[in-house]
């Protein structure tokens, strides 16, 4: 990947919603969703999702900019930048030792390779059969080469909806390569969560790396959640209140009936027993019933039936007496 900020097309110096902005307006454009039929706007997309992946976290970020880091989040070389020019392709900022400088990929009569691996233990060191250089100074480098690296992680968000965390239902994702997977979210789900894909990121030579999901919950319209339960604000009817009655109220798996008492006032809380969230050892919250009794409006056919009803009735208590008014 290339320069994260060039990637998002934005300044070195962006603010944190500047980065945002440029990733909404970039990912929307790019979804594999919107181009089936173009793998290069799938490639860009995991390209835009990694470069924001690393500039919206403020750490990660900070440490890119000092250098201490790559566009991947691995850690840069930790001999710095002379030995990449020493050792690299043709450069000619190289160091100085018993006579030897400036090196290249390889220098004229010279195998580079075949100095290195005698130096830590590829082909045979001095005094030991299998050239490793024991508990010399390299002792970690002796015996054998570093496994080719994995591909890159992609990073995905997923939004979830309130009530699919509750029941733990099956959620579809779309793939950088256009492929689509069938996610099970765990149990005790919460936003933020992160789900590992093993091998669902990029190709690299020692095999694919990993699709890192993050949950994000989004808002319900009526419901809130509590902890492990769900809250609701239930409308009923005066003469539900007054009288009792069945009433329908939504859950997190559809309406279930609900019995509200006779004389049951506004603010009062029923509860229905495992009908939240679903918890990490399996079990469900409860959800909390709050009824608010609804008058009808003064010049409403219903509001005028009741002033009729009511005619020259008065409630002679005082509801705001244990308010000391």
């Amino acid at each position: 990947m290339a320069d994260p900020y060039a990637t998002l097309g934005v300044a070195r110096g962006a603010s944190e919603k500047d980065i945002k902005s440029a990733y909404r307006k970039l990912a929307k454009e790019l979804h594999p969703d919107r181009n089936k039929d173009n793998p290069k706007a799938a490639e860009r997309f995991s390209e835009v999702t990694r470069a924001y992946d690393l500039l919206s976290d403020k750490d990660k970020r900070a440490r890119f900019d000092r250098g201490e880091i790559d566009v991947d989040g691995n850690p840069t070389s930790p001999f710095g930048a002379g030995m990449g020019g020493g050792f690299g392709g043709g450069g000619q900022r190289g160091f100085r030792h018993d006579g030897f400088e400036g090196f290249g990929g390889q220098q004229e009569g010279v195998d580079i390779s075949d100095l290195f691996e005698g130096l830590f233990g590829g082909r045979g060191g001095r005094g030991q059969p299998g050239g490793g250089m024991g508990g010399g100074p390299f002792g970690g480098m002796g015996g054998g080469r570093r496994p080719p690296a994995k591909g890159a992680n992609v990073q995905y968000r997923l939004k979830v909806s309130l009530t699919d965390a509750a029941t733990l239902a099956p959620q579809r994702i779309t793939l950088s390569d256009g492929k689509t997977i069938d996610l099970k979210l765990p149990a005790g789900v919460e936003d933020g969560t992160q789900m590992r894909l093993s091998g669902k990121g990029e190709q690299g030579p020692g095999g694919r790396g990993d699709a890192i999901v993050t949950i994000e919950i989004a808002p319900h319209p009526f419901f809130k959640r509590d902890g492990d339960n769900l809250r609701l604000d239930l409308p009923v009817t005066l003469d539900e209140a007054l009288g009792g009655a069945k009433v329908k109220v939504p859950t997190a798996e559809g309406a279930v009936m609900l019995n509200v008492a006779p004389g049951s006032s506004s603010g009062k809380t029923l509860r229905l027993k495992d009908k939240g969230l679903t918890r990490k050892d399996g079990s469900r919250g409860d959800q909390l019933v709050t009824l608010q009794v609804d008058l009808p409006s003064a010049d409403s056919e219903a509001g005028a039936e009741l002033a009729k009803r009511l005619g020259d009735w008065h409630d002679t208590r005082n509801p705001r007496a244990k308010l000391g008014v």
